[in-house]
């Protein structure tokens, strides 16, 4: 990776297969502002769920770079002479991940593809992007500096979990139509009359749990 130039093989689907796809995303982080402190996406990583490489290119921030952080990031001022602008890189990496939908549009059964990685918020954050947290999982970073690597163990972490197994409720997202209005005001008074076995029987919990992403939930 370390010597691998501009690859994209970023496409948009016109329609879905068997659920929605994931990819991978990490970026490196160069330093900008007088300590160098500031975190300017320098690199950017997209991998599929087969640990192909979708996308890579070293990245130009719009900030002045005042601090490469060679040591740990590997990059010099040659790599992002010709690199590719931010807000190109931006727009291609978030018209893949929306594949054709508009971001403030997309919803858990859409087409748009899940997004695994750490730091995300940062991430994206850093390269202004926006991104719905219905679609995103996290991972434990392991350390690891290069960025392909770090993609990779982030998907094999993901799918690892995705296919854990449990007991299926009926109803498992607390945003089914059959779990609404379970606390409604006007319920009040057959809520405080309930046990608290009652009440936990009718209630779902926000959490989302990734295995339902490969049964179509996501």
């Amino acid at each position: 990776m370390e010597n691998l130039g501009i690859h994209d093989d970023l496409r948009i689907d016109s329609g879905r297969g068997r659920g929605p796809q994931a990819v991978a995303l990490a970026c490196t982080m160069v330093g900008g502002g007088s300590d160098g402190s500031v975190d300017l996406c320098a690199r950017v990583c997209l991998v599929d769920e087969h640990e192909n490489i979708i996308f890579h290119a070293y990245v130009k921030p719009n900030t002045t770079i005042t601090n490469y952080r060679f040591e740990t990031t590997g990059i010099r001022a040659e790599h992002l002479r010709d690199a590719m602008p931010l807000r190109q890189a931006q727009r291609k990496v978030q018209d893949f991940m929306c594949n054709g939908e508009l971001v403030w549009k997309i919803r858990a059964t859409g087409k748009s593809r899940i997004l695994a990685g750490h730091g995300l918020d940062h991430i994206l954050e850093c390269m202004g992007m926006e991104y719905p947290t219905v679609m995103i999982r996290y991972d434990i970073h392991n350390g690891i500096q290069d960025l392909y690597e770090d993609c990779v163990a982030t998907m094999r972490l993901y799918i690892r979990m995705r296919t854990q197994n449990h007991t299926a409720e009926s109803y498992p997202q607390a945003s089914d139509p059959q779990n609404r209005n379970n606390f409604a005001s006007w319920r009040e008074s057959e809520l405080q009359n309930m046990t608290p076995d009652e009440l936990f029987e009718i209630s779902r919990s926000d959490f989302y749990c990734w295995c339902l992403d490969s049964k179509g939930y996501a």
